[in-house]
């Protein structure tokens, strides 16, 4: 199985691979690097990584001004994050038809530009997303588990805020995936995670 680590923006559609979503495919978000070590461990070390378009995190970030700006950043900054992390950089995912990128991963994005349409986030449990919705942005919280709770905190909060902003939204409804080849033992330590820092009933 090849997982990829990139946006977890609901336009993104990953046609072949099994996306792990982190805002801005992990650029600048704090204990990011140690939520990839933890999915290494159980999802194997050849993770892949790849930028997308129109990535609101990254312009946030660097405080861009446009969107040609923030896909040449995005991809650049992408890239570098692989490198450092000894991911795969699988390269970049456009809006157009499905695009063959590098390391077996295949996608594009099926949002209309300039828009968002997600009303909720969902967070994968069970080992990346197993069901494409447009209807959610997407949060890997695939490593949870093996994290103690000021890490999951530092990594979830602010994506959280993040896409409640981008849905001109004080708060955001959340659904839970828990489908994916991840051990039955770890997705109950990060359902039981998610339930201490108050995020699952």
């Amino acid at each position: 199985m090849a997982y990829v680590i990139t946006a977890g923006d609901e336009g993104v559609q990953i046609n072949e691979g099994t996306r792990l979503a982190f805002a801005g495919s992990g650029y600048k978000l704090e204990g990011f690097g140690e939520a990839v070590k933890i999915l290494k461990k159980y999802l194997g070390r050849d993770l892949r990584m790849a930028a997308a378009a129109e990535n609101a995190w990254v312009k946030d970030q660097l405080d861009l001004d446009n969107w040609e700006q923030v896909n040449a950043s995005s991809q650049q900054h992408t890239q570098a994050l692989a490198d450092k992390h000894k991911l795969l950089y699988a390269g970049y995912i456009p809006f157009a038809d499905p695009v063959e990128l590098n390391h077996d991963i295949r996608g594009h994005m099926v949002r209309p530009e300039g828009m968002h349409l997600a009303t909720k986030i969902a967070f994968t449990l069970g080992g990346g997303e197993q069901t494409y919705n447009l209807g959610h942005f997407l949060i890997s919280a695939d490593w949870v588990g093996d994290a103690d709770e000021k890490l999951v905190r530092q990594v979830l909060e602010p994506q959280i805020a993040h896409y409640a902003r981008l849905a001109n939204q004080d708060k955001l409804p959340f659904e839970f995936e828990e489908a994916g080849e991840l051990p039955a033992e770890m997705k109950e330590r990060n359902r039981a995670m998610l339930k201490k820092v108050g995020l699952l009933p």
